[in-house]
């Protein structure tokens, strides 16, 4: 009986969790994680960027070997 008289079903996360109990993320913690997350992404932008350059300088190369 006292399982009907439950208001969460039993499949709702505890209110006791260990996120919860910690209460909200500071705001310190969330702006690092945005910055490292920038900063990764701009890593593999240039990593992409010099690669395109890359294959660029290559492409000018046989074209103008091509034209000789």
């Amino acid at each position: 009986m006292t399982m009907l008289m439950h208001e969460r079903s039993p499949f709702d996360r505890t209110p006791d969790s260990p996120r919860e109990r910690a209460g909200p993320i500071p705001a310190a913690a969330e702006r690092a994680t945005i910055k490292q997350a920038g900063k990764f992404v701009l890593a593999v932008l240039l990593v992409g960027a010099a690669l395109a350059g890359m294959i660029a300088l290559e492409a000018a190369f046989f074209v103008s070997r091509l034209s000789h």
